[in-house]
């Protein structure tokens, strides 16, 4: 007996996908089912980064689809790929990079800059091609976080191209590269602005996947022309549970909402510390913050982190946690922040509406 294809479709419906919150088969990920003489192979692509996830849910629905009446013999195989979500306004998506993921903060000594650091890494992790530009124009560091040496000076192509410097797998600008470490930026704000866009843009970023950049912290002018004026996929917030932070990060989830940034989601950072000594755990910033705000807003709560000095050291040597410690349970909640934040642009990348094809015929 042939299983019917209904059987098999029902079984992959069984399994619901944690990042699309749908099964894998209304969600579109279903690319090719085949049934012969109760021989069932499948083949679906995941839209976000899963290197670290295909095996497994592979597996799984092998054995969901195994279950089946009829069936004989399961090959499925799982991939994913990137699709370029829909930007802001009448801006067109830059040459060479399908998204771009702004990460941002209301306010200063968040973690926003370890935070965006560790999502261009987990992204990297799952398989995506990366960059990350380092906006925070007064306080650049990326160079350091990526362990790149002081006095490093990016290529240039053509007298007017930067080549962006490659470390850890991720192709790193900042504005660091370009002055030296004793010289402060001392610009007004349209001087930022206009810098930042020329780094930007002027920026030679091969065959991205994501873009990651790392705003300057607060939503002044500086950080509200910068969301006009660059062709956002999406933005992330990164608060502490610290009601001051709780304040400013509500502003940052306005200004990207005034200018038409989908908010992918809140990142909580020094959610709880846990004593090294003896295990005791204590909310030393207040507790739950990251949930409010989430839900206030109707956004995701893409995750919550501990007050962590191994967080703090591994990004000042160079090394930040998801390439010092990729097995620890914080890199896995970076990854897992990543895959969330990505099935949302993908999501958005489905819902978007098709543009319609012009032919011009001659009468």
């Amino acid at each position: 007996m042939n299983p019917s294809r209904a059987d098999i479709e029902a079984a992959i419906r069984s399994y619901q996908d944690p990042y699309l919150k749908n099964n894998l088969l209304d969600a579109g990920c279903l690319e090719a089912l085949n049934i012969d003489n109760g021989n069932v192979s499948a083949s679906l692509v995941l839209g976000y980064p899963a290197k670290g996830l295909c095996q497994g849910v592979a597996q799984m629905l092998a054995s969901k689809i195994e279950d089946v009446d009829g069936v004989a013999s399961v090959d499925v195989s799982v991939n994913w790929q990137v699709d370029p979500a829909p930007v802001q306004g009448e801006l067109e998506t830059m040459a060479g990079v399908k998204n771009i993921i702004a990460v941002a903060s209301g306010k200063g000594g968040v973690g926003k800059s370890t935070t965006a650091a560790n999502l261009a890494l987990a992204l990297a992790a799952e398989g995506a091609r990366v960059g990350i530009l380092d906006a925070d124009i007064y306080g650049p560091s990326m160079g350091q976080m990526f362990g790149i040496a002081d006095g490093t000076r990016p290529d240039v192509k053509n007298e007017k191209f930067f080549v962006p410097i490659e470390a850890r797998g991720i192709q790193v600008m900042s504005m660091a590269f370009l002055v030296t470490e004793d010289t402060p930026v001392v610009w007004r704000g349209p001087m930022v602005s206009g810098a930042l866009i020329q780094l930007l843009t002027q920026t030679m970023w091969h065959d991205l996947d994501y873009l990651v950049i790392d705003l300057p912290p607060g939503t002044g002018d500086i950080q509200l022309t910068l969301a006009q004026k660059i062709p956002v996929s999406g933005s992330v917030v990164v608060t502490t549970p610290q009601d001051l932070a709780l304040i400013d990060a509500r502003k940052g989830v306005e200004m990207f909402r005034k200018v038409g940034v989908p908010v992918l989601g809140v990142v909580e950072n020094m959610a709880v510390h846990i004593c090294s000594n003896c295990g005791h755990t204590e909310h030393l910033f207040g507790e739950g913050g990251g949930s409010r705000i989430a839900e206030q807003f109707e956004i995701d709560l893409l995750g919550s982190l501990p007050l962590s000095m191994m967080i703090r050291e591994q990004a000042d040597q160079g090394a930040p946690t998801v390439v010092s410690e990729p097995e620890s349970q914080i890199a896995m909640i970076y990854r897992d922040m990543a895959r969330h934040m990505t099935a949302k642009l993908w999501l958005r990348h489905q819902q978007a509406p098709a543009v319609p094809s012009l032919s011009v015929v001659d009468d």
